[in-house]
C-alpha cells in the first residue's frame, strides 16, 4: 500500500479526527463537511497502524452509502489490505452474525427472511384465522406492521402505541395485541425473521450467550457508524455489544440533522455519548465545503435556537455569492407564481433544471407549485414518485367531487363504493347497473336508488355520507368544494384513513390542505378543471428525475443527504413550517425538531436558497386566514436575507 500524506489531503479537522488514539471517538460532522472522507481515511488509518480488514466493521444506514465507503477505502489502501473488512447497514451485519447462531435464538440457520409483502401476506392469514378478513373498519395489516415495528424500534410497550394511535376510535386493543403476539409466534413457526427480528434477535444473542459474543468483540476490534445521531435504542444497543471489547468505537453524525425521530430515532443517543463513554475523544467538522456563505450563516443562526445540542458553527470555504433571499408573497398561489419566475430567470443564468430543488414540510404544501409547473410546462419530478393528486387519499376524497361535476363517471362511483365495508369491485359495478349507470351526490333521488341497491354490509357505514350528502345538498356546496371534502371526512373518511394508513396523520393532513385550497376556486368546475391540468403531458414529468434535466420536488425529510445549486422552502409561516401539529405536541421536542428540519433544508443549497412566505390562506368559508412568518426566520435579525416582495397578481 502507498503511504498517504495525510497532511496534504485533509483539513486540520479531519486530520485530527483520523489520527484518534484508540478508544471511543465521538466526531460531530457538521452539513458538508466532509465526513465521508473522513470515515474513508480513518480506515486507511488503521490499515497504516497494521490493523488487519476482518478486525474493522463499518456500519451504515444504506447498502449504497457502505458501498461507496468501502469502494472508496479499496481505492485508497487496496483491496487486499481491507481483506476480511466486513460494511453495510445494521440488518445486514446481523443477518451474518445470525446465519452462524440463529439455533442460539431458537430458530434454524436456513431461517427465511420476509420482506414487507411478504409481511401483509402472513398478517392477512392471521386476519382471516381471526374472521377479520375484509373488514374494512378494523385496521389494515400495513397500519399495525408499522405499529409493532414502532414499538420494537423504540423499544416500547406497543400497547402504549396502539392506544395513542387510537385514541378517538373504538379499537379493541387487546385485539390487536393478540394479533401481535400470533404474528410473532407464526414467524417462529415457518422459521422467519423480519428486518426487525434481525436486530432484535442479534442483540438478544449477544446479550444472552458469552460465546458468540466474545467471538465478535474479539474480531471486531474498531467498530465504526455512520449517520450515529439517527440510530434508534435497539441499534445503539446493537452497537455497545461489539464494541464492548475494546471500546475503540468510533461514531459520526450531527445531532443538528437529527429528523428522523418520528420513526424511532433517537437524537440523544449521539448527546449522550460521552456520558456514556467518560473517555470519549470528540471532534467537530465544521469547515464546509458546499455553501456560500450567505445560506450558511442562516444556517447557523437558525439552529442556534436548540439549547440541547453539540453548540458549533459552520465555517465557509467558499466566498461571495448572494445572500437568500426571503420572498414576502401573498398567498399559495401567489408563491407558485413567483417560484415559477424565478426557476425561469435561473434558466436564463444558466441553471439546468436538474440544478434546482424546491423542499416542503408537507406534501400538500406544493399543490399550488405543482399545477402552476404544469401550466407553464417546466418540468419537474416529485422525489416520492407520486403527484399530489395522484395519491391514493387524494384520488379518494375527489370522487365525491368527481361525481357531482360528472355524474356518469363510473370510476369514481366504483372509488367511492369500494372504500365501504362489505363493498367490493364487483358489488360496486352490480350498483352502477342497478342506479341507471349515473349518481349525482347531491341530487336526493340518485342517493336514494343508490341506498337501496347498496349490499347489506354496505349500509351502515353509508348512512353518515348519506346525511352529510343531504347536508351539501341543502347548503348547495358546489360553490365550496372544500367543505364537501371536510363534511366527507367527518362523516366517514377519517376513520377510514387511520385504519388504512400506516401515515393516517399526514394523509390527512395533506386533505385538509387541499380543501383549504379549494376556497381559491369560484366553485366545483373551477377547482375540478384546474385538476385536468394534472396529467402526463410531458414525459419528463416522472419519478425518475434524478436521471432527468427536470426540477427535484420533495419533502425535506427525502432530501437529507443530497445537495443542490438552487434549493427553494415553501411556506416558511408558523403553522406550516413549523407545522402546527409538531408545536401543539412540543413535550415531545416537536419544535426542536422542525428546527433541525429548517437546518438541513438550508444546507442541502450550494449558490441559492430561497425562501416563500405567504402571509395567509383562503378559507373554505371565505374569510381568511392570516399567518406570521416562521419563527425561524423572525429569530435571524437583520441583514442575513435579502427580501423580495412578488408584487400582486
Amino acid at each position: 500500500m502507498t503511504s498517504i500524506a495525510y497532511a496534504d489531503e485533509l483539513n486540520e479537522e479531519q486530520l485530527a479526527a483520523v489520527r484518534a488514539e484508540d478508544g471511543p471517538v465521538l466526531i460531530i460532522a457538521a452539513a458538508g463537511t466532509g465526513k465521508t472522507r473522513t470515515l474513508v481515511y480513518r480506515v486507511a488509518w488503521l490499515v497504516e497502524k497494521g490493523v488487519r480488514g476482518e478486525n474493522i466493521l463499518l456500519l451504515t444506514f444504506t447498502n449504497k452509502a457502505a458501498a461507496e465507503m468501502m469502494q472508496r477505502a479499496r481505492d485508497r489502501v487496496g483491496a487486499d489490505p481491507l481483506h476480511g473488512m466486513w460494511g453495510g447497514t445494521f440488518h445486514h451485519v446481523a443477518n451474518r452474525i445470525l446465519r452462524l447462531h440463529a439455533d442460539k435464538v431458537g430458530y434454524q440457520r436456513d431461517y427465511t427472511i420476509i420482506d414487507s409483502d411478504d409481511q401483509k401476506s402472513l398478517m392477512k392469514t392471521i386476519y382471516d384465522e381471526m374472521g377479520l378478513k375484509g373488514d374494512k373498519e378494523f385496521p389494515k395489516p400495513q397500519v399495525l406492521l408499522s405499529l409493532f415495528s414502532l414499538a420494537v424500534n423504540k423499544d416500547e410497550d406497543p400497547r402504549d402505541l396502539i392506544v395513542d394511535r387510537f385514541a378517538d376510535f373504538s379499537i379493541d386493543v387487546e385485539q390487536i395485541l393478540r394479533i401481535f403476539q400470533r404474528y410473532r409466534a407464526r414467524k417462529k413457526e415457518l422459521n422467519a425473521f423480519d428486518f426487525d427480528d434481525l436486530l432484535i434477535e442479534a442483540v438478544n444473542l449477544l446479550s444472552e450467550h458469552e460465546g458468540p459474543r466474545q467471538y465478535y468483540q474479539h474480531k471486531f476490534r474498531y467498530v465504526m457508524v455512520d449517520e450515529y445521531q439517527d440510530t434508534n435504542p435497539v441499534q445503539s444497543r446493537f452497537v455497545n455489544l461489539l464494541s464492548g471489547g475494546t471500546h475503540n468505537l468510533l461514531v459520526v453524525g450531527d445531532d443538528f440533522q437529527s429528523i428522523y425521530g418520528w420513526r424511532g430515532a433517537d437524537y440523544r443517543n449521539i448527546l449522550d455519548f460521552p456520558e456514556r463513554f467518560p473517555d470519549t475523544q470528540t471532534f467537530k467538522l465544521v469547515t464546509n465545503y458546499r455553501s456560500v456563505p450567505g445560506i450558511l450563516n442562516v444556517a447557523n443562526r437558525c439552529i442556534a435556537g436548540n439549547p440541547e445540542q453539540f453548540q458549533k458553527e459552520l465555517q465557509a470555504v467558499r466566498t461571495g455569492g448572494p445572500l437568500p433571499v426571503l420572498a414576502r408573497l401573498n398567498d399559495g398561489r401567489h408563491q407558485a407564481q413567483y417560484l415559477a419566475n424565478h426557476f425561469r430567470m435561473m434558466r436564463r443564468a444558466g441553471y439546468d433544471w436538474k440544478d434546482m430543488a424546491v423542499l416542503y414540510r408537507a406534501h400538500y404544501h406544493a399543490m399550488e407549485l405543482q399545477l402552476e409547473l404544469n401550466r407553464e410546462g417546466i418540468p419537474y419530478a416529485i422525489t416520492s414518485g407520486v403527484r399530489f393528486f395522484e395519491q391514493a387519499h387524494i384520488k379518494d376524497v375527489l370522487c365525491l367531487l368527481r361525481l357531482a361535476q360528472n355524474p356518469r363517471d363510473e370510476l369514481a362511483f366504483v372509488r367511492l363504493l369500494c372504500l365501504l365495508p362489505g363493498v367490493g369491485d364487483k358489488g360496486a359495478k352490480n350498483c352502477w347497473g342497478k342506479i341507471s349507470r349515473k349518481f349525482n351526490p347531491l341530487v336526493s333521488d340518485d342517493r336514494n336508488r343508490l341506498q337501496a341497491a347498496l349490499p347489506k354490509r354496505g349500509k351502515p357505514s353509508w348512512e353518515p355520507v348519506h346525511a352529510a350528502l343531504e347536508q351539501m345538498e341543502a347548503e348547495e356546496l358546489t360553490r365550496n368544494p372544500g367543505e364537501m371534502v371536510f363534511l366527507f371526512l367527518d362523516a366517514f373518511y377519517e376513520a377510514y384513513a387511520v385504519n388504512t394508513f400506516d401515515n393516517a396523520p399526514q394523509r390527512l393532513e395533506d386533505i385538509h390542505g387541499m380543501a383549504e385550497d379549494c376556497a381559491n376556486y369560484e366553485n366545483l368546475d373551477a377547482f375540478m378543471n384546474e385538476l385536468a391540468l394534472q396529467t402526463n403531458l410531458d414525459e419528463t414529468v416522472t419519478a425518475d428525475g434524478e436521471e432527468q434535466n427536470v426540477i427535484r420536488l420533495g419533502t425535506i425529510h427525502q432530501s437529507k443527504g443530497l445537495e443542490f445549486p438552487v434549493v427553494a422552502v415553501l411556506w416558511c409561516a408558523d403553522g406550516m413550517f413549523p407545522s402546527k401539529r409538531s408545536l401543539d405536541d412540543d413535550d415531545s421536542g416537536g419544535e426542536s425538531e422542525e428546527r433541525r428540519l429548517f437546518y438541513v433544508a438550508a444546507t442541502r443549497a450550494k449558490d441559492r436558497l430561497i425562501f416563500g412566505m405567504p402571509q395567509m390562506r383562503r378559507q373554505r368559508d371565505g374569510g381568511m386566514i392570516f399567518y406570521a412568518p416562521s419563527r425561524f426566520i423572525s429569530e435571524l435579525g437583520p441583514g442575513l436575507l435579502q427580501e423580495e416582495r412578488g408584487g400582486y397578481y
